[in-house]
């Protein structure tokens, strides 16, 4: 039987309640990446979204903070990588501001476009931006899909309660 919600203690909306809802919901995570001027760049992504299969259409949203943000806001093309539950450090280390992302512990190499490509992950994808939406303090990046390889091996890594996770039979 489920709990019938208490209508009478509801939260004024905020950031807090926001991520507070947004814990809740279980989401995949994919590490977005793109060429920067001061060389390759960046972050762990769990807004990650198909938007369309005719054209192939993805997105994800970014904070205009971000360490990313200004080589995502110039190129024209970006690197989205589907993670595995074998991945954690990697997940954790491009979701740590100042960290080395491609440092010496990070297998990849320069893929098409430009595009830094990781190995070893469950999919990856090169992508031509279409579109940088207004969001808030966010952008939301709008990327028809150019070419990928989704023949990675595992199961997918996940973000749940602040952790990361692998699925549970």
């Amino acid at each position: 039987m489920t709990a019938t919600p208490d209508l009478r203690t509801p939260q004024l909306a905020s950031p807090d309640l926001l991520r507070s809802v947004f814990r809740r919901h279980a989401a995949g995570v994919a590490v977005i990446t793109a060429p920067g001027a001061g060389g390759p760049v960046g972050f762990t992504a769990t807004s990650l979204t198909s938007v369309s299969a005719e054209p192939p259409v993805v997105s994800f949203g970014i904070g205009l903070g971000a360490s990313s943000w200004p080589a995502i806001s110039e190129s024209d093309h970006i690197g989205v990588h589907i993670l595995g539950e074998h991945q954690q450090e990697l997940a954790a280390t491009f979701a740590t501001s100042g960290a080395d992302r491609f440092g010496a512990s990070t297998r990849w190499r320069k893929g098409p476009e430009g595009v830094p490509v990781l190995d070893d992950v469950l999919a990856w994808l090169v992508c031509r931006v279409v579109a940088r939406v207004p969001a808030g303090d966010h952008r939301i990046v709008l990327a028809e899909v150019v070419l990928g390889d989704p023949s990675g091996a595992g199961r997918p890594l996940l973000y749940h309660q602040g952790r990361f996770n692998g699925l549970r039979d």
